[in-house]
């Protein structure tokens, strides 16, 4: 059986494909052996649609599961406004709107889309300075469309051992996993 995608993966794979291994390898182990400072503040901006106290409106879905067959992706929303067709991603501080935060809401729109919903609208939110960056629907963009499923066939035929990596010293000393990885620069 075919494991399926996870929807922080999309953005991660893009960061580093071999974060998602180190990521794998330390999912049993408590999160204080690997998270960092910005891992612990992504996390409590998150926690309103975690706990699911953001809204109390029966329209408003929040922190669902999802699942796209097409893609072999799942993951959780964080909010999906029915009424309107609004899917909203949260991010707790944006500084650049990177491909991986798209590939993430694309991944989202069309999972909802397969459970039955009408996604008309997509918005990147900034918690921070509470500020909205419109994303096109996957169809009114078909060149990040195009990125999108070449990442999707990208990790699902990245191997370890035998894709070729180089590491870049930039992303090497921001990764939470630079003391494991054989590769790091730092």
């Amino acid at each position: 059986m075919e494991s399926y995608i996870t929807l922080s993966f999309l953005n991660d794979f893009i960061f580093c494909p071999r974060s998602i291994y180190f990521h794998q390898l330390y999912g049993s182990f408590a999160e204080t052996v690997y998270k960092q400072s910005p891992q612990y503040k992504g996390t409590a901006a998150h926690e309103t649609i975690d706990e699911r106290t953001y809204s109390t409106s029966a329209h408003i879905l929040q922190g669902m599961e999802v699942y796209s067959e097409q893609y072999n992706i799942c993951g959780k929303i964080d909010v999906f406004d029915t009424q309107k067709g609004r899917l909203t991603e949260r991010k707790r501080e944006i500084k650049t709107i990177y491909d991986g935060y798209v590939f993430q809401v694309y991944a989202q729109c069309f999972a909802l889309r397969e459970m039955g919903y009408a996604v008309n609208e997509i918005v990147i939110h900034d918690l921070v300075h509470n500020k909205n960056y419109p994303v096109p629907v996957p169809e009114n963009d078909p060149v990040m469309l195009a990125k999108f499923e070449q990442l999707i066939a990208d990790i699902q035929t990245f191997d370890l051992e035998t894709t070729p990596f180089t590491p870049l010293l930039s992303k090497c000393q921001n990764c939470i996993y630079n003391q494991l990885c054989d590769k790091s620069l730092c």
